[in-house]
């Protein structure tokens, strides 16, 4: 679910390949990118799932071609979904699906479910549509845009849950505002949540996890629904400071166990061999 510039990613292969878990723009007021979209190419077996699974599984809901832009007068609304994914089943979007790897699986294992990816990056589009192609998918479709724009144009009440998935950090201090985390997609997120639904995150930084905690546990429009105790430092740290993090101030805070309904990545087990400490948040709409 992520980013070029600080290198990291949900594949084995390269720390700025696909685990664009967000490089997306946040739409409101300036618009600050949360990614760096780069040109790559595809190669033979990852253009060839292009070309064979691209109109079953790529929503052509762009503006133009090679544009991450929505296109004028979308709405994703219960009428579309019911239209794209064949029935009325809850739909789950995630910000960021990278190689695919989690999105997949979730499909595969709830078939009762609808599920969307987003993800801008190539390399890791053709790869999700590979992932489900071999296994025939129906229930899952791709958007290659903006994710903030796309909620933007998404009806109230017309998504279940939203994932975002160890999201580009963005580690410097100058770039923290462009965390995809921000309290006005949050708010977008909240409209768009059926009663009850969902906002689930998961990042392996610390210093991110504490960015999370600012931004959603002061709104009245979520309820924390973690369970566990986690001290973190009370202060931010960027790129060039973070090792002094273990000795600032910290305080407790509560977050979630680790969701069932996310499989365990290659980019989470190297971050967990690294010795990174996963949080987790469910975020929960009232």
């Amino acid at each position: 679910m992520n980013t070029p510039t600080d290198g990291r990613e949900s594949d084995a292969n390269a720390h700025d390949e696909a685990n664009a878990n967000e490089r997306r723009p946040v739409l409101y007021g300036r618009k600050v990118l949360s990614f760096v979209r780069r040109s790559a190419r595809l190669d033979a077996r990852l253009q060839r799932a292009w070309d064979a699974y691209s109109d079953a599984y790529l929503l052509n809901i762009n503006a133009g071609e090679g544009s991450l832009d929505v296109r004028e007068g979308f709405v994703l609304d219960d009428a579309y979904i019911r239209e794209t994914w064949g029935n009325g089943n809850p739909l789950v979007v995630e910000i960021g699906s990278g190689q695919g790897e989690n999105i997949v699986a979730a499909a595969a294992a709830e078939p009762q479910t609808n599920f969307l990816a987003l993800e801008v990056y190539d390399p890791g589009v053709a790869r999700t549509m590979l992932l489900a192609g071999k296994q025939g998918l129906g229930n899952l479709h791709i958007a290659q845009v903006n994710a903030p724009e796309l909620f933007k144009v998404t009806a109230d009440g017309a998504i279940a849950e939203v994932w975002t998935f160890f999201p580009d950090p963005w580690p410097k201090m100058r770039h923290h505002k462009r965390r995809i985390v921000q309290p006005e997609l949050a708010g977008e997120i909240h409209r768009t949540l059926k009663a009850g639904g969902a906002w689930r995150i998961a990042t392996d930084i610390e210093d991110y996890a504490l960015h999370v905690h600012e931004v959603m546990d002061g709104l009245g429009s979520f309820r924390n629904d973690g369970d566990v105790t986690v001290s973190l430092p009370v202060e931010h740290v960027g790129k060039g400071n973070a090792d002094e993090a273990a000795g600032l101030e910290h305080a407790d805070f509560t977050e979630s166990a680790r969701f069932d309904g996310r499989v365990l990545t290659n980019f989470e087990k190297k971050g967990l061999a690294a010795g990174r400490v996963i949080h987790d948040f469910t975020y929960r709409k009232v």
